[in-house]
C-alpha cells in the first residue's frame, strides 16, 4: 500500500497554510505583496515512457508566486513617506552588498543626512549640483544638504503698472521733486532688492506726470528713485543727479513717454541699466551698491483708470537655512529654505523588472535581483513604465484578508481530507495484516 499521495497532500496543505499565514501576518505591512502557493501533480514514469493507466503518486509545491498588484495608498503625516502609484521599486543600498529593491516607502533622514529606511539602507537616486541642477547618471545614495543657501544679488527688476492718464500734472516748472510732499508726485511704489551680502535694499519709485507735448500729444512721466531713502546718484544714462539744498534730486532718474492715445510707452523701448547706490537699510546696516541691474518697464501702460501695480518682481534673495524637504511626483527632492527659496537636492531613481515574480524575497521589505527576474531597468518616476511618487503616503499590503481567511478554511479542509486518506490506507493495510 502507498501512503505517498496522502503524505504529499499533507505536506502541500501544510505549505499552503504557511503561505496563507504569512500573507495574513503581513496584511498590515506597508509595501508587502501577497504570495500564492502553486502545486503540480507527480507521476512515476514507466521504463519506456509508455503507459495509459498511470496513477499519480501525489502533489508537490511548484512555486510560491508573488502577486505584484498595486496596494491601496493611504496618506500619512510624514513628508518623508513615499508611495509608488504604478510600477517600479525603490532602490536601496548599504554600500557593500548588491542593490536591494522595495515597495515600502517608510523613509527617514539619518544622522549623516542620508534618506534611509528602517534597516538603515540608503535610498538611491541622482544628486544635484550647487545650482540645483539634477545630474543624471549612476545612481548613488541621496543626501540632503546641511548648509544654507547663499544670497543672490539682484540683477533683474521687472515692473508692470498703469499710470492714470486723467491725473493732474505735478511736475514743477523748475523740475525736481520733494520726496516728503505728495503734491510733487502722483504715485509711488516700492520693492526690496538684495546686495551681494544678501542685505535688503528698499528701492522706491516715484512717478511724476509732466505736461502734454503740444506737437504730438504725447505725455512724459518723470521717474525718481531712492535706495533706502537716499536718491540715486546717477540717472539711467549714467549722468550725475544733482540734489537741492533739501537733498531732493533736481532731475529724474529716467522718464517714460506715452503716445497721445495712451497704451504702451514709446520710450524707453528697451530695458534700462540701473545702478543702485549704497546706503543704510532699516536695520542700520551699510548696504552695498548694486551695479548693472536690468530694469524692465516695458509692461507699463497709461490709460484712463487708477494707478495699479500688477507686477513688481526682482530675482535676488537673502541667505537662508534649510527649513524642510518636499518630494514631488517626479521624484525631485526639493529643499525649502527659510528665505522662501527652494531648489532640487536630488531625484529618486526607480527600477523595474520584466519578471518581478523572479525577485527573491530577502525579508525586511526588500527583494534581491535574480537570473529569473532579469536585469533592472532604471528610470525616474513617471517615465515609461515607472509609476509616480506620492509624498506623505504609503502603499498598503495588497493582501485581501477576507480571501485569505476563506483560503485558510479550504486549506484546513484539504489537510483533513489528506489525513483521512492516510487513515484509510492504514485501515486497509491493517486488514491485510490481519488475514489468516
Amino acid at each position: 500500500m502507498s501512503f505517498q499521495q496522502g503524505l504529499s497532500g499533507l505536506n502541500a496543505s501544510s505549505k499552503n497554510l504557511d503561505v496563507i499565514g504569512n500573507n495574513i501576518a503581513n496584511s498590515a505591512t506597508y509595501g508587502a505583496k501577497s504570495s500564492r502557493a502553486e502545486f503540480q501533480d507527480v507521476y512515476a514514469g514507466a521504463l519506456n515512457g509508455a503507459g495509459a493507466n498511470l496513477v499519480g503518486i501525489g502533489t508537490s509545491l511548484a512555486t510560491v508566486a508573488q502577486q505584484f498588484t498595486q496596494g491601496n495608498i493611504t496618506t500619512t503625516e510624514s513628508p518623508m513617506d513615499l508611495a509608488i502609484n504604478g510600477g517600479g521599486f525603490f532602490q536601496l543600498s548599504d554600500g557593500l552588498n548588491p542593490v536591494e529593491y522595495s515597495r515600502n516607502g517608510q523613509f527617514k533622514v539619518s544622522r549623516d543626512g542620508y534618506i534611509v529606511n528602517n534597516n538603515n539602507l540608503k535610498l538611491l537616486g541622482y544628486p544635484a549640483d550647487g545650482s540645483g541642477i539634477v545630474q543624471p547618471g549612476l545612481a548613488q545614495p541621496l543626501k540632503l544638504p546641511t548648509s544654507g543657501i547663499a544670497p543672490k544679488t539682484t540683477s533683474e527688476i521687472t515692473t508692470e503698472f498703469n499710470l492714470d492718464s486723467r491725473a493732474k500734472v505735478t511736475a514743477p516748472d523748475g523740475g525736481g521733486i520733494d520726496m516728503k510732499s505728495p503734491k510733487t508726485y502722483n504715485n509711488a511704489t516700492s520693492l526690496t532688492a538684495y546686495d551681494a551680502k544678501g542685505q535688503d535694499v528698499a528701492v522706491t519709485l516715484y512717478f511724476q506726470k509732466g505736461p502734454t507735448d503740444p506737437t504730438d500729444g504725447s505725455t512724459t512721466w518723470n521717474v525718481f528713485a531712492t535706495a533706502n531713502g537716499t536718491p540715486f546718484e546717477t540717472d539711467s544714462e549714467g549722468a550725475a543727479i544733482a540734489l537741492d539744498d533739501s537733498g531732493n534730486p533736481t532731475t529724474p532718474y529716467t522718464t517714460i513717454t506715452f503716445p497721445a492715445n495712451g497704451g504702451s510707452p514709446i520710450a524707453p523701448t528697451t530695458k534700462i541699466n540701473m545702478d543702485i547706490p549704497p546706503g543704510k537699510n532699516a536695520q542700520g546696516a551699510d548696504t552695498l551698491g548694486i551695479a548693472g541691474v536690468q530694469f524692465d518697464m516695458l509692461g507699463a501702460t497709461e490709460n484712463g483708470s487708477g494707478f495699479a501695480v500688477t507686477n513688481l518682481t526682482q530675482n535676488g534673495y537673502a541667505p537662508g537655512q534649510l527649513a524642510g524637504i518636499l518630494i514631488e511626483n517626479s521624484g525631485i527632492v526639493m529643499a525649502r529654505y527659510s528665505n522662501g527659496q527652494s531648489k532640487p537636492a536630488g531625484q529618486v531613481e526607480l527600477a523595474s523588472f520584466r519578471n518581478p515574480q523572479g525577485l527573491q524575497p530577502m525579508g525586511g521589505n526588500v527583494w534581491a535581483r535574480t537570473f529569473a527576474s532579469g536585469e533592472a531597468v532604471v528610470g525616474v518616476p513617471g517615465d515609461g513604465n515607472m509609476g509616480k511618487l506620492q509624498s506623505g503616503a504609503l502603499e498598503e499590503s495588497n493582501v485581501d484578508l477576507t480571501a485569505e481567511l476563506v483560503n485558510m478554511v479550504t486549506a484546513q479542509r484539504a489537510y483533513q481530507a489528506n489525513a483521512q486518506t492516510v487513515k484509510t490506507q492504514d485501515q486497509v493495510l491493517q486488514t491485510i495484516v490481519n488475514l489468516r
